[in-house]
């Protein structure tokens, strides 16, 4: 059970590790940080309750709404809502990075138990692919919510707005794509490897304009 839980943890903390190592010109404290991996971790459950409720009540009767778009549309709008109402006005939410660092704590703590979960039922043989698709992509979302956060945090009220509504559909809809190809029969390989090159490039595009971001507004607060 140990070195399940391990295998199932690691991938996620790897991945938080290296995001977080990316913000060479502040550090985050530590402590928030940890709370909204454990908020994330706790939205699991009330996700995973209406997923279980809408399925077994045939809510959506076709494959593709339920599994697709539903899937998609909530575990994102819950992380989204979360980081708006929890973390968006917290005072140490203070620079255009911070908004990665929460985005990818809250998606990871999300992906973290939902690993433990699929390794417990379904044993560690497909651990090493979880690690570089769902985990990985869970982490993904969350950087491209946070930076369109932190976009949001330091714009006009204006420009809040819409980077605000952008925070919550381009992750939305970069998860109902990951869907849409995970859930295909045919090749479905063929087309994931591409999916995943292009949501790594467009993230760290996002994270080194974030970074460029914070360098910006800490050389306008030295002058």
């Amino acid at each position: 059970m140990f070195i399940l839980l391990s295998v199932a943890i690691a991938p996620g903390l790897a991945l938080f590790s290296f995001f977080y190592l990316r913000n060479q010109m502040a550090t985050e404290p530590r402590k928030t940080l940890l709370q909204s991996f454990i908020y994330g971790v706790i939205l699991t459950f009330p996700i995973m309750f209406l997923q279980y409720v809408f399925k077994e009540e045939q809510v959506f009767q076709h494959i593709i709404v339920q599994d697709v778009f539903f899937t998609g549309v909530i575990e994102e709008f819950f992380k989204w809502i979360f980081l708006i109402l929890v973390i968006y006005h917290h005072v140490e939410f203070d620079d255009p990075y911070d908004g990665v660092l929460y985005g990818a704590a809250v998606s990871l703590g999300f992906a973290t138990v939902e690993n433990v979960i699929y390794l417990m039922s379904y044993g560690m043989d497909t651990a090493f692919l979880r690690a570089i698709l769902p985990v990985s992509s869970h982490a993904l979302f969350g950087v491209v919510m946070g930076y369109y956060l932190g976009k949001a945090k330091f714009q006009s009220s204006q420009g809040s707005l819409r980077y605000r509504a952008l925070a919550l559909f381009a992750p939305m809809t970069l998860h109902i794509l990951y869907n849409a190809i995970f859930i295909s029969q045919n090749h479905w390989v063929y087309y994931m490897v591409p999916f995943m090159l292009f949501l790594w490039w467009f993230s760290l595009r996002k994270v080194k304009q974030a970074h460029k971001a914070l360098v910006q507004l800490m050389i306008q607060k030295a002058n």
